[in-house]
């Protein structure tokens, strides 16, 4: 009943994330492995009623039963194991998602803000429209904060153009000091300079961020990079250093966990 209720549980805990390949094959052994133990049962009550019989047929049929449960033991050690690498596999994903969740979040507001402006501007004009001038129909559309901030994360994120996408960063820090997004652009160009192998770059900036706003959810992720670079450099004592930091001044972060995996490795 132990195992039933075991397996029970490994089956809820199962339907709790979307079914890939690795979960298709430890649903069916999870199933295989229910078959096999109504098979124990009923063989454990023919067991109980062939007592009576001849102790040869019991200690043979106790030894069938202990060797199924053997085999089943084995098999639930593995199936532990699976779920143990997809649990890491998930972390790694959240972790990602976790930064990629700030940036957007942070976008959103300044979109809205940015709607309302334009809302109060448009209610402010009069119904006299002037004509455009030759010249200034020939004008390129202005971007807007955001858009410059998102442009550049493209480039670096999705594009790989580490060095276009910096330079558009950097740009947009030094028109807008002021907006929410500020803190962001410092950290992606830090990521940035990483992208380009500029480590040292990288680690200068990833400190500017932690050193100027450590309450900044960002700073936390602006360390394990910083550490991931002197890595980088064969600077082992000081990426060791960092990450340990990180996991005591930062314990609830998400960046924790691949912290103490390099840790645990290095």
């Amino acid at each position: 009943m132990r195992f039933i209720l075991i397996l029970s549980s490994l089956l809820l805990l199962a339907g709790c994330v979307p079914p890939t390949e690795n979960q298709l094959r430890m649903d069916n052994d999870l199933e295989q492995m229910k078959r096999r133990l109504a098979r124990l049962e009923v063989q454990e009550v023919e067991t109980s009623q062939s007592e009576k019989a001849g102790g040869d047929t019991q200690l043979r049929q106790v030894a069938e039963l202990q060797a199924g449960l053997d085999n089943l033991r084995v098999e639930f050690q593995s199936i532990n194991g699976r779920m143990d690498d997809l649990g890491r596999d998930n972390r790694t994903l959240i972790d990602e998602l976790e930064l990629i969740k700030d940036d957007m979040g942070l976008q959103l507001s300044s979109f809205s803000s940015r709607v309302e402006e334009l809302e109060q501007q448009a209610s402010r004009q009069t119904t006299m429209v002037q004509p455009l001038q030759p010249a200034e129909q020939k004008k390129e559309p202005v971007l807007t904060a955001e858009q410059l901030y998102q442009n550049a994360l493209e480039l670096i994120r999705n594009q790989k153009k580490f060095a276009e996408g910096r330079e558009m960063l950097e740009s947009f820090i030094k028109k807008y000091p002021e907006h929410d997004l500020y803190i962001n652009a410092l950290y992606w160009i830090g990521e940035a300079y990483y992208g380009e192998k500029k480590y040292e770059s990288a680690i200068l900036q990833f400190q500017d961020v932690i050193s100027k706003y450590p309450s900044n959810a960002k700073a936390s992720a602006a360390m394990l990079k910083q550490a991931l670079a002197f890595n980088a450099l064969g600077d082992g004592e000081n990426a060791r250093t960092t990450m340990q930091k990180l996991i005591e001044e930062y314990p609830s972060s998400p960046q924790v966990t691949p912290a103490k995996k390099y840790l645990e490795k290095n």
